[in-house]
């Protein structure tokens, strides 16, 4: 049975929900884009319930506590279809015998889980560090980013935070959604209107006069305070991957 839900970590607890509602605990929780067709297969629609989602919350923290509900969260914005499968279980198991070890690293689900956790994690600390903002001449800062997981709300508080008086959008392309700050509160914004966009710096944005100095500016100042001789390119590729060189102003685009 396929649990066709909208996307949202509340739908995807939904589905943990109805599994023990209809007593459906071999459902596969998926999306209309990612369900592998197959007539076999039956296909049940999931609905996000607030309501709903809280009470699995709830009981979620009452057998494992506040420490360890992050867990599977985090492992949802893995964003796979695998990783769901493997929490969604772990969380029937959990709702079932009404306990479970989350430190039993012999077990492989477990171990999963917290492998999972800790690559999301490491993509969150990368573009806290690697995105970049161009300036448009409404003085709205926009930046572009391709993550491999959906780690775009656990670092929408650190810019906030860090750019408080400033406009700001930052949007995932992948996942076609992103948040905007209008120097008083933060709304998630979805793309309206196809466009595939590549490369940030390729926008079809009108950029504040100064913006290109300060890019050529930032420019030289990489240029002259890297030492040729002394490149180490495979440990540069190591903290700096190349699929976000295309996002980083002090590269070649």
């Amino acid at each position: 049975m396929d649990y066709i839900f909208d996307g949202s970590y509340r739908g995807y607890l939904c589905c943990v929900f109805e599994a023990f509602e209809r007593k459906e605990f071999d459902a596969l929780p998926t999306t209309d884009h990612r369900v592998v067709v197959n007539i076999f297969s039956q296909k049940r629609q999931i609905t996000s319930d607030a309501q709903k989602a809280e009470r699995i919350i709830r009981g979620m923290e009452k057998i494992i506590g506040k420490e360890y509900l992050i867990l599977f969260y985090h492992n949802f914005l893995a964003d796979n279809q695998a990783d769901w499968t493997n929490g969604f279980r772990l969380l029937i198991e959990l709702f079932k015998h009404r306990k479970m070890n989350m430190l039993d690293y012999g077990r492989p689900d477990i171990l999963r889980l917290h492998q999972t956790v800790k690559k999301v994690s490491r993509e969150r600390h990368r573009m806290k560090a690697f995105i970049r903002f161009i300036k448009s001449n409404d003085n709205l800062y926009t930046a572009l980013i391709e993550p491999d997981f959906n780690v775009l709300p656990l670092i929408i508080k650190f810019f906030k935070n860090r750019y408080a008086d400033q406009q700001w959008l930052i949007f995932d392309i992948r996942r076609n959604y992103g948040f905007h700050y209008d120097c008083y509160s933060v709304q998630e914004v979805f793309q309206t209107q196809h466009q595939e966009i590549r490369d940030p710096y390729d926008l079809e944005v009108d950029l504040d006069p100064k913006e290109k100095e300060f890019q050529q500016l930032w420019k030289t100042y990489f240029k002259s305070t890297n030492i040729e001789s002394r490149q180490n390119l495979k440990l540069h590729l190591k903290h700096v991957p190349k699929r976000y060189w295309k996002y980083l102003v002090e590269k070649d685009h």
